[in-house]
């Protein structure tokens, strides 16, 4: 049986009155790549976000390497953060600094590596994402998949054991899509790093997934191998792999209730 490094354990999370999760229970698996799928407003960025620790659920907790990230201190997080790396929707990478400053900033900032070491990280890790040429140029010369590789990069700075993917292929056309997604897979045969993809990209999840999950208006539906997803006959799933145009999904939509929009009333759910 594998080992879980992430146990999500019914977690809930509210924004106001609003409840974006609703006792979500799910394990990461020691060096898979976990794909979280779902529509716009299903949870799936929020869950990420808990997983990171930047929030804090409602109910329910989030155990990671065996420990609690309610239970942590501020330092704890802290500590906890840096064996982990992000790769933000954008690239978020800082434009006043050269890709390989903002490569070492996280060496700099929570390591006292000499400088010439720093300088071999950063042209080891940018040599992993195919940018070691490009280490000079600042963010504002780079494409958008460069700059999600560059991003990439930094996230692997300090060898991290779990990588978050905040939408990785958002915004790529296809064929750079493709190449961040064989990126993702190389690192996880070549490293054994353990990851979680938020996408609702149906082509990337196939490509990368060990296992998916989906997501739907905050609760949990299914989670299983891309063929398990692929050949499955709830119909609910089966729209949302497929993109069908009928379905759960669409009836729903068609049923909000138009006229109680218009009222402002709540719809019925």
């Amino acid at each position: 049986m594998p080992t879980a490094v992430i146990q999500v354990l019914d977690i809930t999370k509210k924004f106001g009155s609003r409840t974006v999760l609703d006792a979500i229970r799910l394990d990461v698996f020691d060096g898979e790549t976990l794909v979280i799928l779902g529509g716009s407003g299903s949870g799936k960025s929020t869950l990420l976000r808990l997983m990171i620790g930047n929030i804090l659920p409602e109910g329910g907790d989030i155990m990671v390497f065996g420990k609690s990230l309610r239970g942590m201190s501020d330092g704890e997080l802290a500590e906890y953060r840096k064996t982990i790396g992000v790769l933000f929707q954008s690239g978020a990478l800082f434009n006043s600094m050269s890709v390989a400053d903002n490569i070492a900033l996280p060496l700099r900032e929570h390591t006292d590596l000499a400088e010439d070491t720093i300088d071999i990280i950063v042209k080891m890790k940018l040599e992993l994402v195919g940018l070691r040429e490009h280490a000079d140029k600042m963010p504002s010369q780079l494409s958008g998949g460069m700059k999600k590789r560059a991003g990439l990069a930094r996230a692997m700075a300090m060898d991290p054991k779990i990588l978050f993917y905040d939408e990785p292929s958002a915004g790529l056309d296809p064929v750079t899509s493709a190449e961040i997604d064989q990126l993702i897979i190389d690192l996880n045969r070549k490293l054994g790093v353990t990851s979680v993809v938020v996408t609702h990209e149906m082509d990337s999840a196939f490509r990368i997934a060990h296992r998916m999950v989906l997501l739907d208006r905050g609760k949990f539906i299914v989670s299983g191998t891309p063929d398990e997803m692929r050949n499955s006959t709830d119909p609910l799933v089966r729209q949302f792999v497929f993109g069908l145009t009928e379905g759960p999904l669409t009836e729903r939509r068609r049923g909000s209730g138009y006229a109680n929009d218009l009222l402002g009333l709540d719809p019925v759910i």
